[in-house]
């Protein structure tokens, strides 16, 4: 056969296989581009502080907005009950006690040496640089004050915040730090950092819509101290507790400063090639902002329900089914893993978080997790399908959360069985976990200090700030 026949023997099926074939045009439409990611960080926020988790005297219209306009997660939980660890678990993706980030560091000017991220555990930020991605963080840092350990040498192109675990919102504040920093270098202190972080954060969108970004916009507000401006305090004049009056302006502040930043991605022409996470760092600590974790049972810096789930928000029009409610148990961790997932980047192994995408596409239902842990000094929790067991020094509690949510009826001694399995798997989960790097606060509290406390939240008794184990200034 000449040429002209062998070409015209193969003219057939090679134009059958290019009309089957999906043209670049299409191939591009069916592979979504890499979405940029806003992860927005509330610190100290509880389960109950919004309107959309139930709260009746806060008004939270943007965050409120945020959920109807995507997908709010029921049983989604902190890495830990405390600001550092829990912020550790989403810079690496890991439980942050394999490498023995377990509890707060205490105040800069007495932090441990060796408080940080280990430099050998690959952060997010650095993981998203090598997919091309600009990255910024914006507030507070709170995991390493040396060189070596701040936001611009651990990944992120722009910084622009604190790194203590507590800040002051205003300059007349008599509490909180005031060393706010651009980059490696001291800034001035604005008028209200809520609303300077809003607008950094703003200005990171507006300057990076032309590439792929992240953003990490982790504000301090509504952590104490307990402070706000006059605007935002007069919103709520009716307010006779003067201390209730700051955190429902504080959480007004972050309100609006949700709302602007998910303006300035629709202004942008980026809501569909933006994933917008909002989620808080652990539960409120009550006795010291008001904040409420209702209807859960116990308050930041303990394992019950009330110290870990938080609220949970993911927003990406046109990938996301708008208004859903999911009760898919989840982690902190899980968003890194989601994050590095839509960015591209091969899969690791010592990534612990899972990508959550099927779940809040609808793919997938059930659980994330089967199993998940804490650990934090003398305590510990697991949750295991609706079976949560809590450790508090040498005690050991078991909770049904399909029947009891508010953790008041301790089946430890009605249900040996489940309390023996769930005690074994804990234990291996721990002896995994390397020793904690550092003491926390609740390490020098008598004996039976923190039993009795766990008691007494569980019994429903009432329980006054004399009587937590800690004191001191806010962290």
């Amino acid at each position: 056969m000449d040429w002209k026949g062998c070409a015209g023997a193969l003219a057939a099926p090679l134009a059958a296989a290019l009309l089957a074939a999906p043209s670049a045009t299409a191939r591009a439409e069916a592979a979504p581009e890499r979405p940029n990611v806003i992860i927005i960080l509330a610190d100290d926020l509880g389960y109950g502080d919004l309107s959309v988790q139930g709260a009746r005297d806060v008004a939270t219209p943007h965050i409120d907005a945020l959920a109807a306009q995507g997908v709010r997660l029921t049983d989604y939980y902190a890495n830990q009950p405390v600001c550092a660890p829990s912020r550790a678990g989403l810079m690496t993706g890991r439980y942050q006690d394999r490498f023995g980030f377990e509890s707060n560091p205490g105040a800069a000017q007495r932090v441990s040496t060796s408080f940080g991220l280990p430099r050998d555990h690959k952060t997010l930020p650095e993981r998203l640089k090598d997919q091309g991605y600009a990255t910024g963080m914006i507030g507070k840092w709170h995991l390493g004050f040396t060189p070596a350990n701040q936001p611009t040498a651990r990944g992120f192109d722009d910084f622009y915040g604190f790194l203590d675990g507590a800040m002051a919102y205003v300059p007349e504040g008599k509490t909180g730090a005031k060393a706010i920093m651009r980059g490696t270098q001291p800034a001035p202190m604005p008028a209200h950092t809520t609303e300077a972080f809003t607008d950094e954060g703003v200005r990171f969108i507006q300057a990076h819509k032309d590439r792929p970004f992240f953003l990490y916009q982790a504000y301090n507000a509504v952590h104490a101290p307990m402070q706000s401006t006059k605007a935002y305090l007069d919103r709520f004049a009716t307010e006779k507790d003067p201390k209730r009056r700051a955190h429902l302006a504080m959480l007004a502040a972050l309100d609006d400063g949700v709302g602007q930043i998910v303006e300035a991605v629709d202004k942008a022409g980026l809501s569909k090639k933006t994933l917008i996470v909002f989620i808080s760092d652990n539960g409120g600590p009550t006795w010291q902002t008001t904040s409420s974790n209702g209807p859960l049972n116990g308050v930041k810096d303990l394992t019950l329900e009330g110290g870990i789930r938080v609220p949970a928000i993911f927003r990406w029009p046109g990938r996301l089914p708008q208004g859903k409610v999911i009760q898919s148990v989840a982690m902190e961790f899980d968003v890194t893993a989601t994050t590095l997932a839509l960015s591209g980047a091969r899969a690791d192994p010592v990534i612990e978080g899972r990508d959550l995408m099927p779940y809040l596409t609808g793919a997938k239902t059930g659980d994330v997790h089967e199993t998940l842990f804490w650990r934090m000094g003398r305590q510990g929790a697991e949750r295991h399908g609706p079976w949560k067991l809590v450790k508090a020094e040498d005690a050991w509690y078991l909770f049904d959360l399909s029947k009891d949510l508010g953790e008041h009826h301790d089946l430890a001694a009605t249900r040996p069985a489940q309390l023996k399995q769930m005690r074994a798997e804990y234990d291996a989960w721990s002896a995994q976990m390397a020793p904690p790097g550092w003491n926390g606060r609740t390490s020098d509290a008598p004996p039976g200090a923190l039993k009795d406390l766990v008691d007494r939240y569980i019994k429903g008794l009432p329980v006054e700030p004399k009587e937590l184990l800690y004191g001191g200034g806010p962290e």
